[in-house]
């Protein structure tokens, strides 16, 4: 008999099924999104603007093996990963001040990508609650969000958890769990303000991009939907079960002798899932969201 797919085309061996479909999730009371690349069309800007230095220097443009590294990761750590592999002949000083300059530039021109507005309107309207959680540091964020005020209402002030928060114990960012840990003590501290019953992290459902924030999600014991950029897909091709999973970050060798050089630390605390386990799902777009999949009701 032929492996069976799910809906997303991931192929899983026949022994896991019973275990993947037996699974009983709890109806989903809160959405943790991430922003770069999953809610704004940020990413490819900054790879836009990371390529006009390297091609000044000399250097090839950004590949997606090392980007994908870069993705969902603290500024400090992601700039240590991507200088070790880059080598550029100048001081990083010069890099950060020539990066900082396109930026300003390009990131007030951001879009939110397909099915976005929707999916923040219905959840919204089904009276889920939302936070953001984001490794964009606050002068960033502005950059990026400040024309973009509708879109992001959805997310009340204090449910907004950014990169450079304090309450993020240093070298504590994606892949550690804890950045989506305090966005949902951010709606907690509500809940209990209220007298409410408080939402515990499996009915946490976490929307991601990148494979350090899958990770996250995973080892902050919440669902997870991975929406991934095509090129981050082609590069993650035949180890999407892994990512979904939680095990598939940093694994690559190049990728391993970059973070080894840029003194990187090995994995956080919190443990990751299993494959197949049926606690996260891949999906190629957030248009035609599957609400009903996980007990929201529109």
């Amino acid at each position: 008999m032929a492996n069976p797919e799910y809906a997303n085309g991931i192929t899983i061996d026949p022994s896991h099924l019973i275990l993947t479909l037996s699974t009983r999730f709890p109806k989903i009371r809160a959405c943790l999104f991430d922003m770069d690349g999953l809610l704004i069309d940020t990413e490819d800007i900054y790879t836009a603007c990371n390529n006009v230095i390297l091609h000044e220097y000399g250097k090839p443009s950004l590949p997606w093996k090392i980007k994908a590294q870069l993705q969902g990761r603290p500024g400090p750590e992601a700039s240590e990963i991507f200088h070790a592999w880059a080598q550029l002949p100048i001081p990083r000083s010069t890099f950060t001040t020539k990066q900082a300059a396109l930026q300003a530039q390009y990131f007030p021109t951001t879009q939110p990508l397909p099915g976005v507005p929707l999916l923040l309107k219905n959840l919204e309207r089904a009276n889920i609650h939302l936070a953001l959680a984001t490794s964009s540091h606050a002068k960033n964020f502005k950059l990026k969000t400040t024309h973009q005020k509708q879109l992001f209402s959805a997310f009340p002030m204090n449910r907004r958890v950014l990169g450079d928060d304090p309450r993020i114990p240093k070298g504590k960012g994606k892949p550690a769990p804890d950045i989506y840990l305090l966005a949902l003590e951010t709606i907690n501290a509500e809940l209990r303000a209220k007298g409410a019953e408080e939402i515990m992290p499996e009915e946490c459902l976490v929307f991601e991009d990148s494979v350090p924030g899958v990770e996250a999600g995973r080892r902050a014991g919440m669902r997870v939907v991975w929406c991934p950029h095509p090129e981050l897909l082609k590069e993650y091709r035949g180890r999407e079960r892994e990512v979904l999973a939680g095990v598939a970050n940093g694994t690559d060798e190049e990728v391993n002798e970059a973070m080894m050089e840029a003194g990187a630390r090995g994995r956080m605390i919190g443990r990751p899932g299993r494959m197949d386990d049926g606690w996260a799902e891949m999906v190629l777009t957030l248009e035609g969201f599957p609400y009903a999949r996980f007990g929201v009701e529109l």
